[in-house]
C-alpha cells in the first residue's frame, strides 16, 4: 500500500461519508465525557491533514507534548498496521510539517493563540490545519471564540476543537451563541460497550470507534 492508498483508506473517510467534514475556513466540535477518546479523534484528524501534506499545529491545553507525540505515534501505528503499511516512509514529513504547542488556559487565552499562529505563519509555516485539544470552552470567552473562529476563517484554515461534556444533544453541549462558531459539532458515546460518534450539527450521521485502536471505523 503506497501513501495515496494511505490517505484513501485513512480512518476519516468513514467521518467524510457523513458529509460533516469540515470546509475551508471551518471549525468542528469534538464532545465526550473524560477520558473516552476525544484526543483520539483530534489527533485523526491532524494525521490526515499531514498526510495530505498540509502543515498542522496541535494546541493542547492538559497535556505535555511528550504525552501528544505519544497519541500520534500510537494512532498512526495502530493506522499503519490495520492497512500493512511501512511507517518509515511517511514518519519524517510527519513529524516535519507538525507544530506541537502547549498552553494553560489560566494565563492563556484564544487570542493569544491567534498571535502565536500569526507568528509561526510569519517564519513561512504554511498553516492548514489546527487542532485545539483541552480547552474549557465553558469558560471560554465568546468574544474569544468569535476572535479565533475569524482567523481560521480569513485563513482558509479548518479546526477542530475538543470539548468535556455528557450532552447527547446540541442544545446541551454549549452555548447557543457559541456554537454558532462551530460549522460541526459532534458527540462521541458509549452505547452498549461500543463507541459512536454522532453528528448533532452539520447532518446527523454517525461513526463508529474501535474500542480497542479507538481509529474510526464503519
Amino acid at each position: 500500500m503506497d501513501k495515496k492508498d494511505l490517505i484513501a483508506h485513512s480512518p476519516v473517510r468513514y467521518f467524510d461519508a457523513t458529509n460533516a467534514a469540515l470546509k475551508a475556513g471551518e471549525m468542528g466540535l469534538i464532545t465526550a465525557k473524560k477520558g473516552l477518546g476525544k484526543t483520539s479523534v483530534l489527533v485523526q484528524f491532524g494525521i490526515d491533514s499531514l498526510l495530505n501534506d498540509k502543515a498542522l499545529v496541535h494546541v493542547s491545553f492538559d497535556q505535555q507534548s511528550s504525552n501528544v507525540i505519544a497519541w500520534y505515534s500510537s494512532i498512526m501505528a495502530e493506522i499503519a498496521k490495520k492497512k500493512s503499511f511501512n511507517l518509515d516512509d511517511v514518519n519524517e514529513e510527519i513529524v516535519r510539517n507538525r507544530t506541537i504547542l502547549n498552553f494553560n488556559q489560566e494565563t492563556f487565552t484564544l487570542p493569544k493563540v491567534v498571535n502565536t499562529l500569526k507568528a509561526l505563519k510569519e517564519g513561512g509555516i504554511n498553516i492548514a490545519t489546527i487542532v485545539v485539544d483541552g480547552l474549557d470552552l465553558a469558560k471560554t470567552a465568546k468574544a474569544d471564540l468569535d476572535c479565533f473562529a475569524q482567523f481560521i476563517k480569513a485563513e482558509n484554515m479548518t479546526a477542530w476543537f475538543s470539548f468535556t461534556n455528557e450532552a447527547n444533544d446540541l442544545a446541551g453541549t454549549l452555548d447557543a451563541d457559541k456554537l454558532e462558531d462551530f460549522a460541526t459539532v459532534a458527540h462521541l458515546a458509549s452505547e452498549n460497550r461500543n463507541l459512536a460518534l454522532t453528528v448533532l450539527k452539520n447532518g446527523n450521521g454517525q461513526v463508529n470507534l474501535d474500542t480497542k485502536t479507538l481509529l474510526m471505523s464503519k
